[in-house]
């Protein structure tokens, strides 16, 4: 589990040289989302690309999870970008999520995937990593460097960040909120989420 922390407006070195209180629990314009819009269940996952405990979650639990309740269309599953740790985890989380908004939404999951697939060696050479990742899908070098230099796009990044920790209650990630109550943060075994949708699902 990763605590959350605020990324400051200039951009973050990948080697590159920088390379409103809601109340519902569906998908905001800005989020990232898959499955069933009109489920009856809305599972938000708060995570970040640079937080190892997610990754754990995505390569142990979310394959499964995906299978069961996204691609069956009994839940509609939210992604909220966070920013956590330091150094190569915050590095890792910025550029990746900027590559992921520039990528499209058609492949922002694909990209997401694809860096939590690459820990922990991401941390280790993220700039290698994350332009093998763009270049998997088409990127140009240059395009990438546009992407994560776009301090226009750090700056909406920014704003979702903090208005996901201020608003919805968040300082760890992950976090799991089942259509609006959050579970306790940290990583959650698939049957732990189970029981957390059946409880919303009979409500």
């Amino acid at each position: 589990m990763r605590r959350l922390i605020l990324v400051a407006a200039a951009l973050l070195s990948v080697g590159l040289a920088a390379c409103n209180k809601p109340q519902g629990s569906g998908a905001m314009p800005d989020d990232m989302d898959l499955g069933n819009k009109a489920a009856k269940v809305t599972v938000v996952e708060y995570a970040s690309v640079g937080c190892p405990v997610c990754g754990r979650w995505q390569k142990e639990v979310y394959p499964a999870f995906k299978a069961k309740y996204i691609d069956t269309g009994k839940v509609h599953y939210v992604f909220r970008e966070m920013l956590v740790g330091q150094g190569p985890e915050i590095q890792v989380a910025s550029a990746g999520f900027l590559l992921a908004r520039c990528a499209g939404k058609d492949k922002y999951f694909a990209v997401t995937d694809a860096i939590f697939a690459a820990q922990p060696g991401v941390f280790e050479t993220p700039r290698e990593s994350l332009l093998d990742i763009a270049k998997s899908l088409g990127m140009s070098e240059d395009k990438f460097k546009a992407c994560v230099l776009d301090e226009a796009q750090l700056k909406a990044l920014n704003a979702r960040v903090e208005r996901n920790a201020k608003e919805h209650g968040v300082e760890f990630t992950p976090t799991f909120e089942i259509n609006g109550k959050k579970m306790e943060p940290g990583y959650q075994a698939l049957d732990q989420i189970d029981a957390a949708i059946a409880a919303a699902g009979a409500h």
